[in-house]
């Protein structure tokens, strides 16, 4: 191997964006099936549906990852109607796809694995949202991932609401700036007693826009270090960040309590308190009384991806399906009272009902918009019309 193709070699097990445009990032028995529909001149202008449950269940679920899709099939002679992202879902198609079989059919692992693992990301992050929804809370979950994941991760976390998040390259990528306080490493870095230097370092070191959060519980009780902090950084400390490590956490929401009422008692009402460290929506139930913000990481990175099949339902327009699944184009609503419905496309709706599947990509053309802030709102408002 000479220089050159060394420099090219890609050092992670990662797949490059050329490998899924190319329908190479698909399952084995696809690229048989399409050898075995070629060999036999079969082509069959289908409809497929991509589902999780088929009947409306209660559990509402955020769906993302459609602009990944949509890039994808961009091109293709199919047409494709899908939910908006940030809408909630219960039962029935998300998204529909018709053209010639053999024009897509490769791609299907990739459509799956786009919107089940965003989806599954987004639905995680609204339960913390809605735990404080009052609260600053932040996506810390980056390190729990694979890199290539981070800005999947990070901005399905502000679609669902999240206020921010701390990577720094998926800041890059989807055109945010990325936030965060300081690690035990800084504060270990100067010494066991020398927390005060480090305090006073970053707050010397950072631009001044970035807001002055105190790490307090590296070596010694948080009171005492959230004390050491106010008085070495006095008006300049913003907040002071608790991330004490479970095993040493005792009865958490007493230990932050115990830190509010030294800073008031030393009037330092101003400074707020960040809160961090395995947290979850029951966690911060608990404690968004005591806390101005969290930040949160494995509660939204350890979610499952929503379980989406991919089925054909109509063949040359005629219904078919597999057992155990229902044949024929569907439509879903969206019912005066929050609620979904699912029934056959073509028959009346429910009186008032909002269809949700909406033109997507028609004739190959992307003919949707992406606006990360409109998806937020519409989450937002969904949330607030069906949970």
């Amino acid at each position: 191997m000479d220089e050159d193709e060394d420099e090219n070699e890609n050092p992670f097990d990662t797949l490059s964006p050329e490998a899924i445009l190319d329908g190479r990032a698909t399952d084995a028995y696809f690229d048989r099936t399409e050898t075995t529909l070629e060999h036999a001149g079969r082509n069959p202008h289908v409809t497929v549906e991509v589902t999780a449950d088929q009947f409306p269940t209660g559990e509402f679920e955020l769906f993302a990852g459609v602009e990944d899709v949509a890039n994808l099939l961009s091109g293709l002679a199919v047409d494709v109607r899908a939910i908006e992202e940030g809408r909630l879902f219960d039962g029935g198609p998300v998204m529909r796809i018709e053209g010639r079989y053999l024009e897509f059919a490769r791609y299907e692992t990739s459509i799956l694995g786009f919107l089940s693992q965003s989806s599954g990301f987004a639905s995680a992050a609204l339960d913390v949202r809605r735990a404080a929804p009052d609260s600053t809370v932040l996506s810390f979950g980056a390190r729990h991932l694979h890199p290539m994941l981070a800005p999947i991760v990070e901005r399905t976390a502000l679609l669902a609401g999240l206020d921010g998040f701390s990577h720094v390259a998926a800041g890059e990528v989807i055109g945010r700036e990325a936030g965060g306080t300081m690690p035990h490493a800084l504060i270990i870095c100067y010494g066991r007693g020398n927390q005060e230097e480090a305090w006073r370092a970053f707050d010397e070191a950072v631009p001044p826009e970035v807001p002055r959060v105190a790490l307090c519980d590296t070596f010694s009780d948080e009171v005492d270090e959230t004390l050491r902090a106010a008085e070495t950084l006095g008006d300049d400390l913003d907040s002071v960040r608790i991330d004490t490590t479970s095993s040493r956490r005792g009865n958490f929401r007493h230990i932050l309590r115990e830190v509010r009422w030294a800073l008031d008692a030393e009037s330092h009402e101003d400074v707020g308190i960040f809160a961090s460290g395995g947290l979850g929506p029951d966690d911060l139930r608990e404690l968004r009384d005591v806390c101005e913000g969290f930040g949160v990481g494995s509660a939204i990175t350890s979610a499952d991806p929503i379980d989406f099949a991919l089925d054909i339902v109509a063949i040359e327009g005629e219904p078919i399906a597999k057992r155990g699944k229902l044949a024929g184009v569907k439509e879903v609503y969206r019912t005066p009272d929050g609620g979904h419905h699912v029934g056959l496309a073509g028959e009346e709706g429910p009186e008032d009902g909002e269809a949700l599947l909406e033109p997507l990509i028609e004739d190959g053309e992307i003919v949707r918009g992406f606006d990360l802030e409109a998806s937020r709102e519409r989450a937002r408002a969904d949330a607030e019309r069906v949970l």
